[in-house]
């Protein structure tokens, strides 16, 4: 009988202990030890800090300090602990990398994203590759501790939703949420809410450290890249946001992400 493979001897993602850092290629293939493809991961932690990124398709990540979008090129990190909700859609390959808590001091004590370069990509393509994580040669040892420089150094990227904590913004939130495109009045709204549209603005500012009116627009732009990234048009999730004008839509994405929907999708995949 042939040996278990040590990388699902165990649930890395609870041990305190053993490597800096175990890497993990992921597909949907019904024998793959993370399966990917469409579907949600309920609200849980792990005991080690967690990277995640996808060649294709896209993650939906949430905590409690917000939302992030992962699409292709985009990786997220999760500090030991941090308790998350996770959403797969569409990806058929990524990788995530588990890096124990006395390892993590010199990373980000908050989630981020980050992007990903060809170096960052191909480091973890050999760390996954390594048959034993527990049992790592000196070779190995200085190639986790270049992968974990290039996780500290990785530029951060601005795919964030801040959530703010006040009830009465919530309830607020909650509205824009289920309807990106509505374009309910913030006076209407915040007096539902029990506030002053002033307060209102005021406390989003403070919560958020955007303008209500600027994370109205990143509200969108969440909901805009999940329904791309499901395949639905531009024209559709133009027209589902209130554009006038798909180019009005194009040019919003292209000013927030650098380039328009299509070629944005485009230059991620593998």
């Amino acid at each position: 009988m042939a040996n278990p493979d040590p990388r699902r001897a165990l649930d890395w993602s609870e041990c305190p202990d053993g490597p800096d850092l175990v890497a993990l290629w992921a597909s949907d293939d019904a024998d793959s030890e993370f399966r990917l493809g469409t579907q949600e991961f309920d609200w849980h932690r792990h005991v080690r800090g967690q990277i995640l990124c996808v060649e294709n398709g896209l993650v939906h990540v949430r905590t409690q300090a917000g939302s992030w979008l992962l699409p292709p090129g985009r990786a997220g990190w999760l500090p030991p602990g941090e308790a998350h909700w996770v959403s797969v859609s569409g990806v058929t390959a990524g990788w995530s990398v588990l890096i124990a808590p006395g390892a993590c001091a010199a990373l980000s004590a908050r989630p981020r994203i980050m992007a990903v370069d060809g170096v960052m990509r191909a480091l973890v393509q050999r760390a996954a590759a390594w048959v034993d994580p527990a049992h790592l040669s000196a070779e190995q040892v200085r190639i986790a501790a270049v992968l974990l420089d290039e996780v500290r150094r990785a530029p951060e990227e601005a795919l964030h939703l801040p959530m703010p904590r006040d009830p009465r913004l919530l309830r607020i939130v909650a509205i824009v949420l289920r309807a990106p495109g509505a374009r309910h009045p913030l006076a209407t709204m915040a007096g539902g809410a029990g506030l002053s549209e002033r307060t209102a603005r005021r406390l989003f500012q403070a919560e958020t450290g955007m303008s209500f009116g600027r994370w109205r627009q990143q509200a969108g732009l969440v909901h805009a890249l999940e329904r791309l990234a499901h395949g639905v048009s531009v024209t559709e999730v133009s027209d589902a946001l209130g554009y006038a004008h798909p180019s009005n839509f194009i040019a919003s994405f292209k000013r927030a992400f650098g380039e328009p929907p299509g070629r944005y999708f485009a230059s991620r995949r593998p």
